[in-house]
Protein backbone atom coordinates (compact mmCIF):
# COMPACT_ATOMS: atom_id res chain seq x y z
CA UNK A 1 0.00 0.00 0.00
CA UNK A 2 1.29 3.16 -0.83
CA UNK A 3 2.07 6.07 1.71
CA UNK A 4 0.84 9.36 1.64
CA UNK A 5 3.66 11.62 3.04
CA UNK A 6 1.18 14.70 3.70
CA UNK A 7 2.68 16.31 7.58
CA UNK A 8 5.69 17.65 7.53
CA UNK A 9 7.09 17.59 11.14
CA UNK A 10 9.89 20.52 12.11
CA UNK A 11 11.16 18.93 15.66
CA UNK A 12 12.64 21.59 17.77
CA UNK A 13 14.14 23.39 15.12
CA UNK A 14 17.20 20.50 14.26
CA UNK A 15 15.30 18.43 11.63
CA UNK A 16 11.85 17.94 9.00
CA UNK A 17 10.57 14.90 8.87
CA UNK A 18 7.66 14.23 6.25
CA UNK A 19 5.56 11.64 7.13
CA UNK A 20 1.66 9.98 7.29
CA UNK A 21 -0.88 12.05 9.20
CA UNK A 22 -2.82 9.57 9.02
CA UNK A 23 -0.89 6.83 10.78
CA UNK A 24 0.82 8.79 12.95
CA UNK A 25 -2.19 10.37 14.14
CA UNK A 26 -3.44 6.75 15.02
CA UNK A 27 -1.17 6.60 17.67
CA UNK A 28 -0.70 9.96 18.70
CA UNK A 29 -3.67 11.52 20.94
CA UNK A 30 -1.51 14.78 20.60
CA UNK A 31 -2.05 15.02 16.60
CA UNK A 32 -4.93 14.12 16.65
CA UNK A 33 -6.54 16.28 18.56
CA UNK A 34 -4.46 19.15 16.96
CA UNK A 35 -6.24 17.66 13.18
CA UNK A 36 -9.40 18.03 14.91
CA UNK A 37 -9.57 21.43 14.77
CA UNK A 38 -9.88 23.80 12.28
CA UNK A 39 -7.09 25.13 10.49
CA UNK A 40 -6.80 27.33 7.32
CA UNK A 41 -3.79 24.98 6.05
CA UNK A 42 -6.28 21.88 6.29
CA UNK A 43 -6.98 22.76 2.47
CA UNK A 44 -3.63 22.40 1.56
CA UNK A 45 -1.94 19.46 0.43
CA UNK A 46 0.31 19.37 3.23
CA UNK A 47 0.43 20.16 6.70
CA UNK A 48 3.20 21.59 8.97
CA UNK A 49 3.47 21.23 12.68
CA UNK A 50 6.39 22.56 14.82
CA UNK A 51 7.39 20.98 18.35
CA UNK A 52 9.92 23.17 20.17
CA UNK A 53 10.12 21.00 23.18
CA UNK A 54 9.69 17.33 21.82
CA UNK A 55 11.84 15.15 24.34
CA UNK A 56 14.72 13.35 23.02
CA UNK A 57 14.77 15.61 19.34
CA UNK A 58 14.64 14.40 16.23
CA UNK A 59 16.43 10.57 17.54
CA UNK A 60 13.55 9.67 19.86
CA UNK A 61 10.69 11.27 16.76
CA UNK A 62 12.42 8.72 14.03
CA UNK A 63 12.44 6.14 16.78
CA UNK A 64 8.85 6.55 17.27
CA UNK A 65 7.83 6.98 13.64
CA UNK A 66 9.65 3.53 13.23
CA UNK A 67 7.21 2.29 15.92
CA UNK A 68 4.34 3.48 14.26
CA UNK A 69 4.77 2.87 11.01
CA UNK A 70 6.03 -1.10 11.68
CA UNK A 71 2.66 -0.78 13.64
CA UNK A 72 4.31 -1.45 16.81
CA UNK A 73 6.58 -4.06 14.97
CA UNK A 74 10.27 -2.83 17.05
CA UNK A 75 11.75 -4.77 19.79
CA UNK A 76 11.57 -2.43 22.87
CA UNK A 77 15.31 -2.66 24.86
CA UNK A 78 16.22 -1.54 27.80
CA UNK A 79 18.35 1.05 25.39
CA UNK A 80 15.27 2.51 23.34
CA UNK A 81 12.63 1.71 26.69
CA UNK A 82 12.95 5.09 28.55
CA UNK A 83 13.48 7.17 24.58
CA UNK A 84 10.57 5.52 24.05
CA UNK A 85 7.99 5.99 26.95
CA UNK A 86 9.02 9.62 27.44
CA UNK A 87 8.08 10.48 23.74
CA UNK A 88 4.86 8.26 24.09
CA UNK A 89 3.99 10.49 27.35
CA UNK A 90 4.47 13.79 25.40
CA UNK A 91 2.42 12.28 21.99
CA UNK A 92 -0.21 10.91 24.06
CA UNK A 93 -0.07 7.41 22.98
CA UNK A 94 -1.71 5.58 25.58
CA UNK A 95 -4.68 2.69 25.24
CA UNK A 96 -7.49 5.87 24.83
CA UNK A 97 -5.54 6.27 21.30
CA UNK A 98 -4.34 2.99 20.25
CA UNK A 99 -5.11 -0.07 21.38
CA UNK A 100 -3.34 -2.12 20.10
CA UNK A 101 -0.31 -1.58 20.24
CA UNK A 102 -0.07 0.64 23.12
CA UNK A 103 3.25 2.38 23.44
CA UNK A 104 3.48 3.38 26.69
CA UNK A 105 2.03 0.28 28.13
CA UNK A 106 4.64 -1.58 26.32
CA UNK A 107 7.55 0.37 27.68
CA UNK A 108 6.44 0.25 31.12
CA UNK A 109 6.25 -3.51 30.47
CA UNK A 110 9.57 -3.31 29.49
CA UNK A 111 10.42 -1.28 32.51
CA UNK A 112 8.88 -3.86 35.06
CA UNK A 113 11.94 -6.16 34.13
CA UNK A 114 14.70 -3.54 35.21
CA UNK A 115 15.61 -6.01 38.11
CA UNK A 116 17.24 -8.10 34.99
CA UNK A 117 18.65 -5.14 33.69
CA UNK A 118 22.69 -4.76 33.71
CA UNK A 119 24.46 -2.06 35.73
CA UNK A 120 25.57 0.06 32.57
CA UNK A 121 22.36 -0.88 30.82
CA UNK A 122 20.41 1.01 33.86
CA UNK A 123 22.90 3.87 33.95
CA UNK A 124 22.59 4.69 30.13
CA UNK A 125 18.76 4.50 30.93
CA UNK A 126 19.34 6.92 33.37
CA UNK A 127 21.51 9.31 31.58
CA UNK A 128 18.82 9.67 28.44
CA UNK A 129 16.36 10.65 30.99
CA UNK A 130 18.41 13.86 31.34
CA UNK A 131 17.72 14.87 28.07
CA UNK A 132 14.05 14.71 28.46
CA UNK A 133 13.59 14.91 32.58
CA UNK A 134 10.33 16.42 32.89
CA UNK A 135 8.82 13.69 31.17
CA UNK A 136 10.71 11.01 32.28
CA UNK A 137 10.16 12.32 36.15
CA UNK A 138 6.20 13.04 35.65
CA UNK A 139 5.81 9.33 34.51
CA UNK A 140 8.08 7.84 37.75
CA UNK A 141 10.25 6.21 35.58
CA UNK A 142 13.37 8.81 36.92
CA UNK A 143 12.40 7.21 40.39
CA UNK A 144 11.88 3.59 39.52
CA UNK A 145 15.17 3.86 37.57
CA UNK A 146 17.10 5.93 40.41
CA UNK A 147 15.84 3.17 43.18
CA UNK A 148 17.07 0.40 41.43
CA UNK A 149 20.82 1.96 40.65
CA UNK A 150 21.06 2.64 44.23
CA UNK A 151 19.82 -0.90 45.04
CA UNK A 152 22.66 -2.26 43.57
CA UNK A 153 25.10 0.01 44.68
CA UNK A 154 24.19 -1.03 48.03
CA UNK A 155 23.96 -4.71 47.91
CA UNK A 156 26.23 -5.57 44.53
CA UNK A 157 29.85 -7.31 45.98
CA UNK A 158 32.91 -5.80 47.47
CA UNK A 159 34.41 -7.19 44.58
CA UNK A 160 33.33 -6.00 41.80
CA UNK A 161 36.43 -4.55 39.48
CA UNK A 162 36.89 -1.04 39.77
CA UNK A 163 35.46 0.77 36.84
CA UNK A 164 33.65 -2.08 35.62
CA UNK A 165 29.91 -3.06 34.96
CA UNK A 166 28.80 -5.87 37.51
CA UNK A 167 27.40 -7.75 34.27
CA UNK A 168 27.08 -11.33 36.26
CA UNK A 169 24.86 -9.77 38.83
CA UNK A 170 21.13 -9.71 37.59
CA UNK A 171 18.97 -11.46 39.91
CA UNK A 172 21.17 -12.43 43.07
CA UNK A 173 20.98 -8.49 44.64
CA UNK A 174 17.13 -8.73 45.34
CA UNK A 175 17.37 -12.11 47.37
CA UNK A 176 21.10 -11.88 48.90
CA UNK A 177 20.79 -11.23 52.63
CA UNK A 178 24.25 -11.31 52.88
CA UNK A 179 25.22 -8.02 51.23
CA UNK A 180 24.87 -5.16 53.83
CA UNK A 181 25.02 -1.30 53.21
CA UNK A 182 26.92 -0.58 55.78
CA UNK A 183 30.89 -0.33 55.37
CA UNK A 184 34.06 0.41 57.62
CA UNK A 185 36.58 -0.48 54.42
CA UNK A 186 37.58 3.25 52.85
CA UNK A 187 37.47 1.67 49.35
CA UNK A 188 34.16 0.62 49.55
CA UNK A 189 31.95 0.32 46.43
CA UNK A 190 34.60 2.62 44.32
CA UNK A 191 33.50 0.41 41.05
CA UNK A 192 30.55 2.95 40.92
CA UNK A 193 32.40 5.49 40.98
CA UNK A 194 33.78 6.18 37.83
CA UNK A 195 30.87 5.34 35.97
CA UNK A 196 28.10 7.99 37.67
CA UNK A 197 30.47 10.80 36.22
CA UNK A 198 28.42 11.21 33.59
CA UNK A 199 25.15 11.98 34.83
CA UNK A 200 24.13 15.64 35.75
CA UNK A 201 24.31 17.12 39.03
CA UNK A 202 20.33 16.72 39.13
CA UNK A 203 20.35 12.94 38.88
CA UNK A 204 23.64 12.99 41.35
CA UNK A 205 21.07 14.86 43.57
CA UNK A 206 18.67 12.07 43.70
CA UNK A 207 20.83 9.44 44.04
CA UNK A 208 23.03 10.56 46.46
CA UNK A 209 19.66 11.44 48.79
CA UNK A 210 18.01 8.38 48.36
CA UNK A 211 22.04 6.33 49.20
CA UNK A 212 21.68 8.71 52.09
CA UNK A 213 18.09 7.72 53.53
CA UNK A 214 19.50 3.76 52.92
CA UNK A 215 21.84 4.59 55.29
CA UNK A 216 24.40 4.10 52.87
CA UNK A 217 28.03 4.77 54.70
CA UNK A 218 28.83 8.98 54.57
CA UNK A 219 32.24 8.68 54.33
CA UNK A 220 31.70 6.78 50.79
CA UNK A 221 29.20 9.20 49.78
CA UNK A 222 31.47 11.83 50.61
CA UNK A 223 34.82 11.04 48.38
CA UNK A 224 32.52 9.98 45.50
CA UNK A 225 31.11 13.59 45.73
CA UNK A 226 34.79 14.99 45.78
CA UNK A 227 35.56 12.60 43.01
CA UNK A 228 32.64 14.00 41.16
CA UNK A 229 33.39 17.75 41.35
CA UNK A 230 37.18 17.16 40.52
CA UNK A 231 36.05 15.22 37.15
CA UNK A 232 33.26 17.74 36.59
CA UNK A 233 35.54 20.80 37.04
CA UNK A 234 37.53 19.45 34.04
CA UNK A 235 35.43 20.25 31.17
CA UNK A 236 32.67 22.21 32.08
CA UNK A 237 31.79 25.50 31.91
CA UNK A 238 31.09 28.28 34.60
CA UNK A 239 27.76 28.18 34.91
CA UNK A 240 28.02 24.31 34.66
CA UNK A 241 30.89 24.42 37.39
CA UNK A 242 28.37 26.67 39.35
CA UNK A 243 25.92 24.52 39.30
CA UNK A 244 28.07 21.44 40.23
CA UNK A 245 29.79 23.22 42.98
CA UNK A 246 26.16 24.02 44.74
CA UNK A 247 24.86 21.31 44.20
CA UNK A 248 27.71 18.80 45.63
CA UNK A 249 27.96 21.58 48.93
CA UNK A 250 24.32 21.29 49.46
CA UNK A 251 24.77 17.45 49.62
CA UNK A 252 28.21 17.37 51.80
CA UNK A 253 26.04 20.14 54.26
CA UNK A 254 23.60 16.82 54.69
CA UNK A 255 26.02 14.39 55.82
CA UNK A 256 27.79 13.57 58.75
CA UNK A 257 30.68 16.50 59.87
CA UNK A 258 33.36 13.70 60.70
CA UNK A 259 33.00 11.81 57.68
CA UNK A 260 33.90 14.73 55.34
CA UNK A 261 37.56 15.51 54.50
CA UNK A 262 39.09 18.96 55.68
CA UNK A 263 41.32 19.04 53.28
CA UNK A 264 39.14 18.25 50.29
CA UNK A 265 36.46 21.11 50.94
CA UNK A 266 39.62 23.44 50.74
CA UNK A 267 39.82 22.01 47.76
CA UNK A 268 36.99 22.92 46.74
CA UNK A 269 36.90 26.29 48.04
CA UNK A 270 39.87 26.51 46.02
CA UNK A 271 38.73 25.67 42.18
CA UNK A 272 35.02 27.64 43.04
CA UNK A 273 37.42 30.63 44.15
CA UNK A 274 36.53 32.46 40.68
CA UNK A 275 32.51 31.48 40.85
CA UNK A 276 29.61 33.58 42.09
CA UNK A 277 28.88 30.97 44.64
CA UNK A 278 25.20 31.61 46.10
CA UNK A 279 25.70 33.41 49.85
CA UNK A 280 24.21 30.49 51.25
CA UNK A 281 26.41 28.26 49.75
CA UNK A 282 29.78 29.72 50.62
CA UNK A 283 28.41 30.03 53.98
CA UNK A 284 27.69 26.37 54.38
CA UNK A 285 31.24 25.27 53.40
CA UNK A 286 32.92 27.75 54.94
CA UNK A 287 30.89 26.42 57.85
CA UNK A 288 31.96 22.51 57.42
CA UNK A 289 35.44 24.16 57.43
CA UNK A 290 35.58 25.89 60.65
CA UNK A 291 33.84 23.44 62.02
CA UNK A 292 36.92 21.33 61.11
CA UNK A 293 39.44 24.07 62.23
CA UNK A 294 41.97 21.73 63.99
CA UNK A 295 42.62 19.67 60.78
CA UNK A 296 43.81 22.29 58.47
CA UNK A 297 47.29 23.67 57.75
CA UNK A 298 49.19 27.03 57.29
CA UNK A 299 49.07 26.36 53.74
CA UNK A 300 45.40 25.76 53.59
CA UNK A 301 44.57 29.40 55.23
CA UNK A 302 46.56 31.05 53.00
CA UNK A 303 43.76 32.14 50.61
CA UNK A 304 45.08 34.69 48.59
CA UNK A 305 42.76 37.82 49.16
CA UNK A 306 40.06 38.75 47.05
CA UNK A 307 40.10 41.39 44.51
CA UNK A 308 39.52 44.87 46.42
CA UNK A 309 40.81 43.80 49.79
CA UNK A 310 44.16 45.08 50.07
CA UNK A 311 46.07 42.31 52.25
CA UNK A 312 48.00 39.74 50.70
CA UNK A 313 45.69 36.80 51.90
CA UNK A 314 42.21 36.52 52.99
CA UNK A 315 42.32 37.96 56.83
CA UNK A 316 38.12 37.84 56.73
CA UNK A 317 37.90 34.69 55.48
CA UNK A 318 40.02 33.15 58.74
CA UNK A 319 37.94 34.81 61.13
CA UNK A 320 34.90 33.62 59.86
CA UNK A 321 36.85 30.18 60.08
CA UNK A 322 37.67 31.00 63.98
CA UNK A 323 34.08 31.91 64.62
CA UNK A 324 32.32 29.09 62.60
CA UNK A 325 34.73 26.53 64.82
CA UNK A 326 34.04 28.32 68.11
CA UNK A 327 29.86 28.35 67.26
CA UNK A 328 29.85 24.26 66.21
CA UNK A 329 31.47 24.37 70.02
CA UNK A 330 34.95 23.51 68.95
CA UNK A 331 36.30 25.15 72.38
CA UNK A 332 34.45 21.96 74.43
CA UNK A 333 37.50 19.88 73.63
CA UNK A 334 40.95 21.63 75.08
CA UNK A 335 42.47 19.83 72.52
CA UNK A 336 41.20 21.01 69.68
CA UNK A 337 41.31 24.30 70.91
CA UNK A 338 44.76 24.68 71.36
CA UNK A 339 45.65 23.00 67.93
CA UNK A 340 43.60 25.63 66.77
CA UNK A 341 45.31 28.16 68.75
CA UNK A 342 48.92 26.94 67.50
CA UNK A 343 47.40 26.95 63.96
CA UNK A 344 46.52 30.80 64.51
CA UNK A 345 49.75 32.11 65.96
CA UNK A 346 51.64 31.06 62.85
CA UNK A 347 49.16 32.48 60.58
CA UNK A 348 49.60 35.59 62.31
CA UNK A 349 53.46 35.11 62.02
CA UNK A 350 52.89 34.95 58.31
CA UNK A 351 50.57 37.96 57.68
CA UNK A 352 52.60 39.80 60.27
CA UNK A 353 55.11 41.26 57.40
CA UNK A 354 51.64 42.19 55.50
CA UNK A 355 52.63 45.93 55.28
CA UNK A 356 49.23 46.59 53.51
CA UNK A 357 47.25 44.51 56.44
CA UNK A 358 45.46 47.23 58.88
CA UNK A 359 45.47 47.06 62.70
CA UNK A 360 41.74 46.52 63.39
CA UNK A 361 42.48 43.26 61.35
CA UNK A 362 45.39 42.01 63.06
CA UNK A 363 43.92 42.73 65.90
CA UNK A 364 40.84 40.51 65.17
CA UNK A 365 42.96 37.67 64.63
CA UNK A 366 45.13 37.81 68.06
CA UNK A 367 41.59 38.08 70.36
CA UNK A 368 39.89 35.65 67.67
CA UNK A 369 40.26 32.99 70.26
CA UNK A 370 39.59 32.46 74.04
CA UNK A 371 42.92 32.53 76.42
CA UNK A 372 42.46 28.90 76.91
CA UNK A 373 43.83 28.20 73.61
CA UNK A 374 47.54 29.07 74.21
CA UNK A 375 49.11 27.52 77.17
CA UNK A 376 52.13 30.11 75.82
CA UNK A 377 51.71 33.69 73.85
CA UNK A 378 55.43 33.98 73.11
CA UNK A 379 54.06 33.41 69.50
CA UNK A 380 51.81 35.70 69.58
CA UNK A 381 54.08 38.10 71.07
CA UNK A 382 57.11 37.16 68.54
CA UNK A 383 53.92 37.97 65.45
CA UNK A 384 53.13 41.23 67.42
CA UNK A 385 57.03 42.38 67.03
CA UNK A 386 57.37 41.75 63.48
CA UNK A 387 53.84 43.75 62.91
CA UNK A 388 55.00 46.73 64.70
CA UNK A 389 58.63 46.48 62.96
CA UNK A 390 56.55 46.57 59.74
CA UNK A 391 54.19 49.33 61.03
CA UNK A 392 56.60 51.75 62.59
CA UNK A 393 54.15 54.92 62.04
CA UNK A 394 52.04 53.44 64.08
CA UNK A 395 50.32 55.72 67.13
CA UNK A 396 51.17 54.67 70.72
CA UNK A 397 47.30 54.19 71.24
CA UNK A 398 47.54 51.42 68.35
CA UNK A 399 50.54 49.84 69.43
CA UNK A 400 48.94 49.52 72.69
CA UNK A 401 45.26 48.12 71.59
CA UNK A 402 47.99 45.78 69.38
CA UNK A 403 49.88 44.70 72.69
CA UNK A 404 46.40 43.99 74.71
CA UNK A 405 46.25 40.64 73.23
CA UNK A 406 49.56 39.54 75.41
CA UNK A 407 48.70 37.64 78.07
CA UNK A 408 52.21 39.04 80.32
CA UNK A 409 51.44 35.94 82.48
CA UNK A 410 51.66 33.33 80.10
CA UNK A 411 54.66 34.75 78.33
CA UNK A 412 58.57 32.74 79.33
CA UNK A 413 60.90 34.24 81.22
CA UNK A 414 63.32 34.85 78.18
CA UNK A 415 60.05 36.59 75.98
CA UNK A 416 59.60 39.03 79.09
CA UNK A 417 63.03 40.29 78.65
CA UNK A 418 63.00 40.62 75.15
CA UNK A 419 59.38 42.35 75.91
CA UNK A 420 61.22 44.67 78.26
CA UNK A 421 64.10 45.99 76.41
CA UNK A 422 62.04 46.49 73.18
CA UNK A 423 62.00 49.63 72.13
CA UNK A 424 59.13 48.99 69.42
CA UNK A 425 56.18 47.77 72.79
CA UNK A 426 54.56 50.71 74.78
CA UNK A 427 56.15 51.39 77.50
CA UNK A 428 53.38 50.70 79.13
CA UNK A 429 53.47 47.25 78.12
CA UNK A 430 56.96 46.78 79.36
CA UNK A 431 56.10 47.70 83.00
CA UNK A 432 53.02 45.54 82.45
CA UNK A 433 55.31 42.72 81.94
CA UNK A 434 57.99 43.21 84.06
CA UNK A 435 55.50 43.33 86.96
CA UNK A 436 53.99 40.36 86.02
CA UNK A 437 57.07 38.55 86.41
CA UNK A 438 58.03 39.79 89.43
CA UNK A 439 55.65 38.37 90.87
CA UNK A 440 55.76 35.20 89.52
CA UNK A 441 59.40 35.32 90.54
CA UNK A 442 58.37 35.90 93.53
CA UNK A 443 55.31 33.33 93.98
CA UNK A 444 58.03 31.11 93.17
CA UNK A 445 60.24 31.89 95.06
CA UNK A 446 57.87 31.96 98.16
CA UNK A 447 57.26 27.77 97.24
CA UNK A 448 60.44 26.66 96.85
CA UNK A 449 61.33 28.29 100.46
CA UNK A 450 58.26 26.48 101.77
CA UNK A 451 59.23 23.44 100.28
CA UNK A 452 62.79 23.39 101.19
CA UNK A 453 61.62 24.66 105.30
CA UNK A 454 59.11 21.36 104.68
CA UNK A 455 62.34 19.16 103.91
CA UNK A 456 64.46 20.04 106.08
CA UNK A 457 63.83 18.23 109.21
CA UNK A 458 63.36 15.01 106.67
CA UNK A 459 66.45 12.46 106.01
CA UNK A 460 67.18 10.47 102.98
CA UNK A 461 64.33 8.06 102.66
CA UNK A 462 62.57 8.31 105.83
CA UNK A 463 59.39 8.98 106.36
CA UNK A 464 56.94 10.93 109.24
CA UNK A 465 53.55 9.92 110.57
CA UNK A 466 51.23 12.62 111.12
CA UNK A 467 47.89 11.92 113.06
CA UNK A 468 45.09 13.91 111.29
CA UNK A 469 41.99 15.57 113.64
CA UNK A 470 39.92 12.38 112.33
CA UNK A 471 42.62 9.92 113.67
CA UNK A 472 43.86 9.01 110.48
CA UNK A 473 47.71 8.56 109.65
CA UNK A 474 49.02 10.20 106.37
CA UNK A 475 52.52 8.99 105.48
CA UNK A 476 54.71 11.99 104.09
CA UNK A 477 57.53 10.77 101.96
CA UNK A 478 60.31 13.06 101.08
CA UNK A 479 64.08 13.00 99.67
CA UNK A 480 66.88 15.39 99.93
CA UNK A 481 65.94 18.68 98.42
CA UNK A 482 68.83 20.60 97.09
CA UNK A 483 67.35 24.28 95.77
CA UNK A 484 69.58 27.01 96.59
CA UNK A 485 71.09 26.27 92.47
CA UNK A 486 67.82 27.46 91.40
CA UNK A 487 66.90 30.03 94.34
CA UNK A 488 69.60 32.02 93.51
CA UNK A 489 69.33 32.12 89.88
CA UNK A 490 65.40 33.29 90.23
CA UNK A 491 66.79 35.56 92.82
CA UNK A 492 69.37 36.55 90.38
CA UNK A 493 66.36 37.31 87.19
CA UNK A 494 64.26 38.57 89.82
CA UNK A 495 67.11 41.84 90.32
CA UNK A 496 67.32 42.27 86.55
CA UNK A 497 63.92 42.80 86.29
CA UNK A 498 63.74 45.40 89.06
CA UNK A 499 66.58 46.94 87.94
CA UNK A 500 64.80 46.99 84.58
CA UNK A 501 61.52 48.66 86.79
CA UNK A 502 63.68 51.07 88.48
CA UNK A 503 64.80 52.38 84.85
CA UNK A 504 61.47 52.50 83.47
CA UNK A 505 59.99 54.52 86.87
CA UNK A 506 62.86 56.88 85.99
CA UNK A 507 61.76 57.57 82.51
CA UNK A 508 58.58 58.42 83.76
CA UNK A 509 59.59 60.35 86.85
CA UNK A 510 61.25 62.72 84.43
CA UNK A 511 58.27 62.84 81.66
CA UNK A 512 56.24 64.16 84.02
CA UNK A 513 58.60 66.56 85.24
CA UNK A 514 58.91 67.49 81.35
CA UNK A 515 54.89 67.61 81.33
CA UNK A 516 54.71 69.97 84.68
CA UNK A 517 57.20 72.58 83.12
CA UNK A 518 55.16 72.95 79.70
CA UNK A 519 51.95 73.23 81.59
CA UNK A 520 53.55 76.22 83.48
CA UNK A 521 54.80 77.38 80.07
CA UNK A 522 52.23 76.86 78.00
CA UNK A 523 54.44 76.36 75.42
CA UNK A 524 52.77 73.71 72.95
CA UNK A 525 55.90 71.70 70.97
CA UNK A 526 54.17 69.88 68.07
CA UNK A 527 55.71 66.12 68.10
CA UNK A 528 56.74 66.10 71.44
CA UNK A 529 53.83 65.54 73.69
CA UNK A 530 53.56 61.50 74.72
CA UNK A 531 50.93 60.66 76.61
CA UNK A 532 52.12 59.14 80.63
CA UNK A 533 51.60 55.46 81.16
CA UNK A 534 48.91 54.81 83.61
CA UNK A 535 50.83 52.79 85.65
CA UNK A 536 53.62 55.75 86.17
CA UNK A 537 51.77 58.05 87.85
Amino acid sequence: MKVTCDLEVDVNGEEIFLVSKEILSSFSGRLRKLFNKPSDAAATKVLKVIFHDLPGGPEAFELMTRFCYSNGGIQITPTNTCVLHCIAQFMEMSEDVSSSPNLIELTEKSLEGILYWTWSEIVNALKQCQDFFPAANSSGIVDKILETLVGRITTASDTSPTGSSPESFTFRFSCDTRSTVSTKNSNYRVWWFEDLVVLNSDSIKKIIKSMVSQKVDHATVSRFLFYYIKCKFSNATSDEKKKCAEVVVDLLYSLDRSSVSCKSLFGILRISSSLNLSKCCRSRLESMIGSQLDQATLDNLLVPAPAGMESIYDVNLVLRFVKSFLSAGGQASVTRLKQVGSLIDLYLAEVAPDSCLKPPKFIALTIALPDAARDSHDAMYQAIVIYLEVHAQLSEEEKMNICCAINCEKLSVESCKHLAWNSKVPKRTAVQALISQQLKLKSLLEDTNHLKSFSSPLKGNEYEKNQCDDGEQIILYAKKLNLPMENEKLKAHLQGMQCRVMELEKICKKMRTQMAKIMKTEVSSPGSSRSVPRLCS
